[in-house]
């Protein structure tokens, strides 16, 4: 499963150029969702070190675009969704970046640039926030997306 979920996170980044033309909204939702099907998921991923503030722009924008839409799911991606950067660099000089999804919203796209381009839908602030994200991006590390088994807050 965590394989198969990699791939998927892999072949849903690859999309990215995709998103690159400047097009309209209508454009980015024509790409496949990337959805998560366990209960929880945790999405890593590395960003390059003078790029970090780019990336926490992008991602205070993500929580914008999903607050503002009109669907109840993207506010309920909003309301699970946290992004915890890691205190120490990676050996290469890169951040890691790990998405905590809980609990994770079945059948919502968590494509960030289709988020970015839904809530922002003037080409050239589109384009803008896809070079933004773009730049900052240096590795995807996979996710891991399964089920809760123990919870131990609860008794």
């Amino acid at each position: 499963m965590r394989r198969l979920s990699g791939l998927l996170l892999a072949g849903a980044l690859m999309l990215l150029p995709a998103f690159s033309q400047g097009h309209d909204g209508a454009h980015a939702q024509a790409a496949p969702a990337f959805t998560f099907d366990g209960d929880i998921a945790l999405w890593t991923l590395a960003i390059k070190p003078d790029k970090t503030a780019d990336f926490e722009t992008i991602m205070v924008k993500v929580r914008e675009s999903l607050l503002k839409s009109e669907k109840p799911e993207r506010k309920a991606q909003a309301a699970g969704w946290k992004v915890v950067k890691d205190v120490k660099p990676l050996p290469d000089g890169n951040i890691r970046y790990t998405h905590i999804i809980n609990p994770v919203v079945k059948g919502a796209d968590y494509t960030i640039v289709a988020i970015l381009y839904e809530g922002f839908t003037d080409p050239t602030e589109q384009r803008a926030l896809y070079e933004q994200y773009r730049l900052a991006f240096a590795q995807n590390y996979g996710a891991s997306v399964g089920t809760i088994v123990a919870d131990l807050s609860k008794p």
